[in-house]
């Protein structure tokens, strides 16, 4: 099966990051968790926060995908420095306020709040809410102040974030093309 690295074409504008989606089932396989009623101590305020946080991309994790047109089975995956550069470009570019849900329509109501890059799996901030992720791994928090958006967190139908943007692809050669290539120029060598 190929592999293929997207990446971010720095001379291309529309590269990288346009918004963030709010799906079911995301394609990174990590759900978010929502954090909600917590108390502010010294006020008597119990108000929901309504804040997500999860995942918006793990660095080298393999995504599998099929081509609608040809059928073609593939997998895809973002390096760490391209995790970093495009979550950068997402905030240069001002689209923390941009969301969609299930890659359908767009969204009101939803902020970007809190982004950050995972630099240590031990004292990292999202070992604390329970996730297990590699170094490199971008995590946000988003705002919630959608009303259908939180019905649907509450009723389970939205389980985790999805990125939307473009990307160039760099394409890897699966291990069988690696073996054929290398044998190829290995006779190619011996008959000069």
């Amino acid at each position: 099966m190929k592999i293929v690295e997207l990446i971010i074409d720095e001379r291309d504008s529309e590269s990288g990051i346009d918004a963030v989606s709010v799906v079911e089932s995301p394609a990174i396989e990590e759900n978010f968790i929502a954090l909600a009623e917590q108390k502010i101590e010294l006020k008597e305020i119990d108000a929901e926060k309504r804040i997500l946080m999860g995942a918006a991309l793990i660095p080298n994790k393999k995504i599998y995908r099929v081509n609608e047109k040809t059928k073609e089975e593939f997998e895809i995956f973002f390096s760490e420095q391209t995790v970093r550069q495009a979550m950068e470009l997402f905030f240069k570019k001002g689209n923390q306020s941009k969301a969609t849900q299930e890659h359908a329509k767009s969204i009101d109501g939803m902020t970007v709040v809190e982004s950050w890059l995972i630099e240590d799996k031990v004292h990292d901030k999202s070992v604390k809410y329970g996730f297990n992720l590699p170094k490199g791994t971008w995590m946000i928090s988003m705002k919630v102040d959608n009303d259908q958006v939180w019905n649907d967190v509450k009723e389970g139908k939205v389980k985790g974030f999805s990125i939307e943007g473009f990307f160039a692809d760099k394409l890897e050669m699966s291990m069988e093309e690696k073996e054929k290539s290398e044998i190829i120029e290995q006779l190619k060598s011996l008959l000069k």
